[in-house]
């Protein structure tokens, strides 16, 4: 599928399912101290380098930026691509299964943290909000979950894969 954005990128929707039978996806909170879509929610993912499939790009950048090795996930799909409006990519996701309890090692020049929420608890804090980005007031699709505000590119991820699964 195609999608409008000037820049190819891929991103892994990794899905566990705990000892309780919820399903949970991994996200990471970008640094605050970072030139593009500092402090945001975000899939593990990037832009696609030059000859590299889509899908090696969710995986390779899973990979750097949480550690979280091709080998250990099982892909399952893939979602629609959506574009991100400010810094014009194309975001292809993919969906990935993987065992619950996985330690992660964070890239920590790109990535603050980890985040394992519960597809139950996004779609209980599911919303819409007017937010303010570089002065420019817009209202969006939000995620939230305790403090965690999901928003923007990885919202829209985030309603594809709920609308999805139903």
């Amino acid at each position: 599928m195609e999608v409008h954005g000037g820049k190819d990128a891929a991103v892994l929707v990794p899905l566990f399912e705990d000892a309780e039978g919820e399903l949970h996806a991994v996200f990471t909170r970008r640094r605050h101290d970072l030139r593009r879509h500092a402090g945001e929610i975000s899939f593990p993912g990037g832009r696609r380098d030059d000859g590299e499939a889509l899908v090696d790009t969710a995986l390779r950048e899973a990979h750097e930026e949480v550690g979280l090795p091709p080998a250990a996930v099982r892909l399952v799909g893939a979602l629609p691509p959506t574009p991100t409006f400010v810094t014009n990519y194309a975001i292809y996701p993919f969906v990935g299964l993987i065992e619950p309890g996985f330690a992660w090692r964070l890239q920590h020049s790109e990535v603050a943290e980890v985040l394992e929420l519960r597809l139950a608890d996004l779609r209980a804090g599911a919303g819409e909000r007017r937010l303010v980005r570089k002065g420019v007031p817009f209202r969006t699709a939000t995620y939230e979950v305790g403090p965690t505000l999901v928003w923007g590119a990885t919202a829209r991820i985030v309603g594809d894969l709920l609308a999805r699964l139903g």
